[in-house]
């Protein structure tokens, strides 16, 4: 089906082609790319923009000694299907497949780990020292989208770099947008050098008079010079001023432009950023018309771009209970404001954006500033509800500590995609968030185990003014409740729900994992005509410690059952309160174990952690049959 690309199985292969051939392999990538994402979904807009720079860094530089570090790795997909992973890209994201991430266990092409943002600037630099103190003459070269150049670990190693006189390439993949919209005065400063007026005057008037043609393309290498020009004396002078020596910018989607640049600034010492011009999407119309939605557009029809809803899910999404709820909450109390790490789409708190405009924030990828950004707001007299994804938070954790904890400021802090995320696998997994925060003096974490619940905790953290109160809740779609019609309600904080009665054993739940756990229980008691009790514990911390008490002296034994690691969890937090009691219970704990869960469906994963309702319904027949033999073994003994 494909003439260059079903021949390259390394880099190597590629290093003999002609100009024309690597244009082939271009639109190859593109159709293949496209081909198998339609089928099996996957960061497709961002990867579709970078083939030309992918191919031009394999060319020109000689991977794998050379290295090659990407920034979170959703422009990476050529780079995968250049080096050896082909046929098996078919299988991205998917359980037993690659990753959709770069990743150094899987390939020596994958110099360097990234699922979160803005980290290739900081680990290009420790691998371009590594190479000078080795004296193994690699070349390394960074490549980050303009996006995450707001994330201030991107700055930081551009300060450090700049200082260090190192042997460094900086590519900036400047594509005017990350998911949503870029924000923040870098972009900014980005987007005037590529509409510079003088540049566009000349370009306009040159165009209009000369027409198509081999001339026109001569003349536009010409004006490429000129903007080139214009925007180092300019703009350039940013970066100069850092330590850089700048160039650019170039047409990044053209790849004799970009082999010509990067072979002339291969041996070129020092810390050097090359900026590009890119298309997010380029080369399948849909998605260069709709780039937010085609960041990761799920399954389509490749020739139409007509997208495929997943079918049976009339539920709503979590994200669209806290959107609507949140617009509702602040239209009611003008305190309210919502700030989003430039995710405002993906937790839903566009609808915010588009309605009350003045009282929301992107800040872009910066989820420390946007934790600091909430607590001075709230310090100010507003009451923030600042919404970031479960595994991102985790570099907010100072923030949480020191700005909001500390100082008792009234901060609400929405962990969207807790617990299993799916296919985005180990670097995305919300499975930590419990266990980092429960030790925080101060702090509130909730867990609904559905919509309504979500509703209801979100008005009950509005109306508190003290310390951060979190609510984790999880990716993808709830238990079908009428939410939307239900009335706001305080939830007292630190009480826990009864779900069902039961003997002997108690599994106490946390989040949608309370109903799994009612699932099971009740499978279990059309076979035996007996169930244990179920609670949903609703607050983590602080913890029901009337119900603790009540099932150590009830039960015998007692499952806690949480969608987030184990060690320090709810599990950790049941161990402690019964660690200095004489007579306490039997302690299960079911969770995620003491390792990096990697990429399948959401299904896939809660069954290998064993939270699935089949695994909860085995453990929960294990422990009842355990407690009636007990229970035999004590009636024989008395007679």
């Amino acid at each position: 089906m494909y003439r260059l690309l079903d021949k390259v199985n390394s880099p190597e292969d590629i290093r003999g082609f002609s100009p024309e051939d690597l244009k082939t392999l271009c639109a190859e990538i593109r159709s293949y790319m496209i081909e198998c994402c339609a089928k099996n979904p996957g960061h497709l807009g961002s990867s579709l923009g970078a083939v030309e720079l992918i191919v031009g860094l394999h060319y020109v530089y000689n991977t794998p000694e050379d290295k090659i570090v990407f920034d979170v790795g959703h422009q990476a997909y050529a780079h995968k299907i250049l080096t050896g992973r082909r046929e098996i890209f078919r299988q991205n994201r998917k359980k037993g497949g690659i990753s959709g991430f770069t990743k150094r266990s899987e390939s020596e092409y994958d110099a360097f780990g990234a699922g979160h943002s803005s980290t290739s600037i900081s680990s290009a630099l420790g691998l371009a020292e590594a190479a000078r103190i080795m004296g193994t003459g690699e070349k390394v070269v960074a490549i980050i989208g303009d996006g995450a150049l707001s994330g201030g670990l991107a700055f930081e190693g551009i300060n450090n770099a700049g200082t260090s006189k190192t042997d460094l390439l900086v590519i900036i993949n400047d594509n005017n947008i990350s998911i949503d919209k870029n924000i923040g005065a870098v972009h900014e400063h980005l987007l005037r050098l590529t509409t510079d007026p003088t540049y566009n005057r000349i370009k306009k008037h040159v165009w209009d008079r000369i027409g198509e043609g081999n001339f026109r393309k001569m003349i536009q290498k010409f004006i490429v010079s000129t903007k080139s020009s214009i925007v180092s004396m300019s703009g350039g002078a940013l970066f100069e001023a850092l330590g850089f020596r700048y160039f650019g910018p170039i047409d990044g989607n053209d790849i004799s432009q970009v082999t010509e640049t990067l072979s002339r600034l291969k041996d070129i010492k020092g810390p050097r950023i090359l900026h590009t011009i890119t298309t997010k999407g380029k080369g399948f119309a849909p998605a260069e018309e709709e780039q937010t939605i085609w960041h990761s557009p799920g399954m389509f029809d490749p020739e139409t771009g007509k997208r495929i809803k997943p079918a049976g899910h009339n539920e709503s999404r979590y994200q669209d209970v806290f959107g609507e709820v949140l617009l509702e909450l602040a239209r009611s109390d003008k305190r309210i404001v919502g700030i989003t790490p430039a995710m405002a789409t993906g937790c839903g708190m566009d609808l915010l954006a588009r309605e009350i405009p003045e009282r929301f924030f992107d800040v872009g990828i910066a989820e420390e500033h946007a934790v600091t950004f909430a607590a001075g707001l709230a310090a100010g007299g507003m009451k923030p509800f600042c919404n970031i994804y479960s595994s991102f938070s985790q570099r907010a954790y100072d923030q949480i500590i020191h700005d909001v904890a500390l100082q008792k400021l009234g901060v609400v802090l929405c962990l969207d995609r807790s617990g299993l995320v799916g296919e985005d696998g180990a670097t995305h997994q919300g499975v930590f968030d419990i266990a980092a925060y429960r030790s925080i003096p101060g702090t509130v974490i909730a867990a609904p185990r559905n919509e309504t619940e979500l509703k209801q905790l979100m008005f009950t953290a509005s109306k508190q003014n003290e310390g951060p109160f979190i609510i984790r809740y999880p990716r993808g779609y709830g238990e079908g409740t009428d939410w939307r019609n239900s009335e706001f309600a305080m939830l007292p904080v630190g009480k826990a729900e009864k779900l069902m009665d039961g003997t002997d054993v108690i599994i106490i739940a946390a989040g949608p994992l309370a109903n799994r756990a009612c699932e099971a229980s009740a499978r279990y008691r059309t076979m035996t005509g007996a169930n244990p009790a179920i609670y949903n514990i609703r607050y983590i911390k602080p913890i029901d410690t009337g119900l603790l008490e009540s099932a150590g002296a009830t039960f015998r034994t007692v499952i806690t059952l949480e969608d987030g690691v184990t060690a320090g969890g709810l599990y950790g937090a049941v161990c402690e309160y019964f660690s200095n009691k004489a007579d306490r219970p039997e302690i299960i704990g079911m969770g995620i174990p003491d390792r990096f869960i990697e990429q399948g469906t959401q299904a896939e994963e809660m069954k290998e952690c064993g939270i699935d309702t089949d695994s909860i319904f085995r453990r929960i027949k294990e422990e009842m049959e355990k407690t009636d033999k007990k229970s035999q073994k004590v009636l024989e003994s008395r007679n």
